[in-house]
């Protein structure tokens, strides 16, 4: 009996977290509007519609490649946020800040990961994008983000570049524990949880409410990731 109404505790707990998140997220990437499209001029125009002819021309007239419009979007953020890979390598070679952030405090290497657009993602990293960098308002990082989405091939290149693999953001998740609370213990998901132990992630790490991901794994019932997890615990004792 006890030990029915600790598991039901640990349930409501664990759905109480999963709806402040819910309330939290609004506050995520903010697209260029069809308005701004309309009115961009300049560099966020060429970015805008990939024409790296005008990009060129701009910035050999003396454009700056780090304008910022409204929202603090540079042209190399709004490159990323169009999928224009042809215009965001010109902006970086001619001195576009690969670690410029919008007025969310996100990068153009997390709008590319949020977008699933792993070229876009290798370009940045090739331009320099600090894959250590804390985005967000929960000064998470593209690490976190793409373990969220279960984006397996993006955790692969940013594991390669070196990121802090086990870095938190402000409810104490990191990749690890992130891949387990926000997936559904599908195989994208258990893919990142084998990816993040294999490159050394650090199964002991708790995180506000006390738990480890491992806890969060035995609790929903995720049996295939409880021998990868364990694998990761005892790493830093």
């Amino acid at each position: 009996m006890l030990a029915r109404l600790a598991s039901l505790l640990w349930a409501a707990v664990a759905a109480l977290s999963l709806i402040v998140i819910a309330v939290a997220e609004p506050r995520a990437q903010v697209a260029p509007t069809d308005r701004d499209l309309r009115i961009y001029a300049g560099l966020h125009a060429a970015a805008a519609t990939g024409d790296v002819a005008a990009i060129e021309q701009l910035i050999a007239q003396g454009e700056k490649p780090n304008l910022q419009d409204s929202r603090s979007r540079t042209p190399l953020i709004v490159a990323a946020f169009r999928h224009q890979h042809a215009a965001a390598q010109a902006l970086l070679r001619l001195g576009a800040n690969p670690n410029a952030h919008d007025i969310d405090s996100f990068d153009a290497l997390t709008i590319a990961v949020v977008n699933n657009d792993l070229e876009m993602v290798k370009i940045m990293i090739e331009g320099g994008a600090d894959v250590r960098a804390k985005i967000g308002f929960d000064n998470g990082s593209a690490l976190i983000t793409a373990a969220q989405l279960g984006y397996v091939d993006i955790v692969k290149a940013l594991i390669e570049a070196k990121p802090d693999i086990d870095h938190a953001n402000g409810r104490g998740w990191t990749a690890l524990t992130t891949a387990v609370v926000m997936g559904t213990g599908d195989k994208e998901h258990k893919a990142i949880v084998e990816e993040l132990v294999k490159a050394g992630a650090d199964g002991d790490i708790k995180d506000r409410a006390g738990r480890k991901a491992i806890d969060y794994a035995r609790q929903r019932g995720y049996s295939d990731l409880v021998p990868i997890l364990e694998k990761a615990a005892g790493r830093h004792t």
